[in-house]
């Protein structure tokens, strides 16, 4: 993949940082190891899925952490557990570690492990202090007039 400079859009702008770095960090993960295999997809307005083929892992050897903006799914065999003599092993069963950069306020909602996937349910939640919010609009004159106009009135009299 090929690598952005991008030293003169860090210099132009205050408070990209963050998205910068994650930018950068992604080209450098992208060429790193891509096992196991994941899905991402949206599946409403405001929920995500993330589905990653993990053939051969317990759910008590895969973890899932999410701390701010980030969520992290690991996996260790226990490779003490089987003592079988395998002629052909080919189901990969090495250690794993995913990391996934979420949004601002988005938190896992559910996480699951059926047939071989691991299905990690993900929901946007923005607080209503930060939604969109219609203003309805008044008619006379505005407030800070009617107290002055008033004060005025006081003074006077």
């Amino acid at each position: 993949m090929r690598q952005f400079d991008l030293t003169p859009y860090r210099r132009s702008t205050i408070g990209f940082d963050r998205l910068f770095d994650m930018l950068e960090a992604s080209t450098r993960q992208s060429s790193a190891d891509n096992y196991p295999p994941f899905n991402l997809e949206r599946t409403a307005e405001d929920h995500f899925r993330i589905t990653l083929a993990v053939a051969g892992f317990r759910r008590d050897e895969i973890e899932i952490v999410a701390q701010q903006n980030l969520l992290t799914v690991s996996g260790k065999k226990d490779k003490d557990g089987d003592q079988s003599a395998f002629l052909h092993l080919g189901i990969a069963t090495r250690s794993f570690e995913r990391r996934f950069e979420l949004a601002d306020f988005i938190r896992v909602e559910d996480a699951r492990l059926n047939d071989g996937l691991l299905t990690i349910d993900l929901v946007r939640e923005v607080p209503e202090a930060l939604k969109p919010q219609t203003i309805a609009i008044k008619t006379g004159a505005p407030l800070a007039a009617i107290e002055t106009t008033t004060a005025d009135e006081a003074k006077a009299a």
